[in-house]
């Protein structure tokens, strides 16, 4: 069963996102939105189909990381979300929430052994 297909996006903390973004697209050409950057690509297997890797500055005091104290998640691509949730909930990984899904994906986040938010995603419609 495969698990993990990519980096789905990187988030942290930072005291101004908006001054972020926008030091970002004034000095690394980022093309920066409310949301922050997406950098597309294609999947190695199909080099026909269009991917994307997310990078977002969130506000310092955001609660999003919760229960991790770290200034950064990590978001991990995956395939059939459901199936690998029930996979690690036999191997003992903490589930942190419930999967949900939007129209770009379902997610979830998980506890790393180091007490580490890391959020899963499963891309739809990409």
């Amino acid at each position: 069963m495969k698990k993990v297909t990519g980096i789905g996006g990187i988030f942290f903390k930072c005291k101004d996102p908006k001054k972020v973004n926008e030091w970002y697209q004034k000095h690394l050409g980022l093309n920066t939105g409310p949301y922050g950057a997406s950098f597309e690509w294609y999947q190695e297997a199909d080099s026909t189909k269009k991917a994307t890797t997310q990078w977002t500055p969130f506000e310092e005091k955001t609660k999003y990381f919760e229960p991790s104290g770290k200034d950064f998640m990590i978001n991990y691509r995956v395939e059939n979300l459901e199936a690998l949730v029930e996979e690690l909930k036999k191997e003992g990984v903490v589930i942190v929430d419930q999967i949900e899904t939007y129209d770009y994906g379902k997610f979830v986040h998980i506890m790393d052994v180091e007490g580490n938010k890391v959020e899963l995603w499963e891309p739809l419609g990409e």
